[in-house]
């Protein structure tokens, strides 16, 4: 089985332009993301599914830095881009990893898919993002490239196919799904680690200068436990609307 992981970017988000390259600790925050993705002792390859805008080379450039395989596509249909991906690197299954996910645990990615591999045949869709316990910002997809493929072929909705697994998500009697939830220790889906504001982007520039070192992959809990004793400094984006919510089952808090 091949596994590829499909990083959605682009330089066109509209809350924070340019989010995935603007620096931290000396390098853009896709180039940390992709850091961190490269610990993952079960993917097979990693892919960049950038837009085919102008706009969106310099995301071409950095992959060709960094030796990482990239897919261009439309930029408002995310779900054909991201299929294109999976299609032209030969997947059999896609783990999907949003852009502004720059603190995404490997360690909690590799788990995912070991219960995806586990279950093969069971399931076609596994995540931690059906239901938020995870701390935003953690997101991993699972998935059966056909199950994926067979979702494309179903719908022509530009708001479906603009968030890529939404059509799957939202259809559990088509696809087979389970939602992976935070073990207590991590169970903190109001502590928001994604990058989407600028409010966002002030949390995680601290993280990472507080927790980063060369070849240092901090984890999950250590960001946690980091906020923890820095409790001002999750405050920042406390408040900040999170436009995803409308799709997911919220967690008790």
């Amino acid at each position: 089985m091949k596994i590829v992981a499909v990083i959605q970017a682009r330089m066109g988000s509209t809350r924070l332009p340019g989010k995935v390259m603007k620096e931290v600790v000396g390098k853009p925050v896709l180039e940390l993301l992709i850091e961190r993705l490269r610990h993952s002792k079960l993917i097979n390859q990693i892919v960049v599914a950038t837009t085919s805008h102008k706009k969106d080379d310099v995301i071409v450039d950095l992959c060709k830095k960094l030796g990482i395989n990239y897919f261009r596509g439309s930029e408002d249909d995310v779900m054909g881009r991201v299929l294109g991906a999976l299609k032209q690197y030969g997947a059999d299954a896609g783990v999907e990893i949003y852009g502004d996910c720059p603190l995404i645990d490997p360690s909690i990615v590799d788990s995912i898919i070991q219960y995806y591999i586990r279950n093969i045949g069971k399931y076609d869709f596994v995540s931690n993002d059906i239901k938020t316990t995870y701390p935003p910002g953690l997101e991993t997809e699972v998935y059966s490239a056909s199950a994926f493929a067979d979702a494309a072929d179903r719908t022509s909705d530009p708001e479906i196919r603009e968030h890529s697994t939404l059509y799957m998500r939202q259809h559990p009697e088509l696809y087979r799904l389970h939602n992976i939830e935070a073990p207590p220790e991590l169970h903190y889906p109001e502590t928001y680690i994604e990058l989407d504001t600028p409010e966002d982007f002030k949390v995680i520039k601290t993280i990472y200068e507080s927790l980063y070192g060369e070849g240092k992959i901090f984890s999950a809990q250590e960001i946690l436990d980091f906020l923890k004793q820095n409790p001002h400094i999750a405050e920042q984006n406390r408040r900040v609307e999170r436009r995803w919510k409308k799709y997911r089952k919220e967690a008790d808090v």
